[in-house]
């Protein structure tokens, strides 16, 4: 029986994943696991994308790598997709949503150029990553969150953790 829950933080590039993942762990004693740095660890890639230059993931090697600690609960999962993981693995999925103009800014201090910055600020626009989570998910478990200053940040932080208590007390 899992004791802790496990958390998908997810949502356009830029939008604060990794800062309240990140932050999360420290306050709540879960894992933090950022997709991307697990794959750029265990070179979990299928290729490159010339066009938006970066490495492609290999989606199947990266769910066969996270597969049984996803059994034992307790992760704070951060990536910019989302419907590549089994619904079962997570109790909850917040979507953080910024306002398009931050997103920009954030995104170009980065080095997002062209093609790769205005797909990631249309994919903002048109609600992609919340759809794709509505999607793949149930969608009682399908939460967006705003993500556009530090108040934001430590109102979110507040709620996850409160819902992580009330979700532990829940499940012991």
């Amino acid at each position: 029986m899992k004791k802790r829950p496990n958390i998908l933080l997810t949502g356009t590039p830029g939008v604060g994943k990794t800062t309240l993942g990140r932050e999360l762990a420290l306050r709540s004693g879960l894992t933090y696991v950022n997709v991307g740095e697990l794959a750029e660890e265990g070179q979990l890639y299928d290729g490159y994308d010339e066009e938006y230059k970066c490495p492609i993931l290999d989606e199947d090697r990266v769910v066969d790598e996270l597969d049984e600690r996803m059994m034992e609960g307790g992760l704070i999962v951060d990536y910019h997709g989302c419907d590549l993981f089994p619904e079962r693995w997570f109790h909850i999925v917040f979507v953080l949503r910024t306002d398009n103009t931050q997103l920009y800014t954030r995104l170009e201090s980065r080095g997002y150029t062209g093609k790769k910055l205005k797909d990631n600020v249309q994919c903002e626009i048109f609600q992609t990553i919340y759809e794709e989570a509505m999607e793949a998910y149930s969608e009682d478990i399908v939460h967006q969150l705003p993500s556009n200053s530090p108040e934001d940040l430590e109102n979110n932080l507040e709620q996850i953790l409160q819902w992580t208590e009330q979700w532990i007390k829940d499940h012991n």
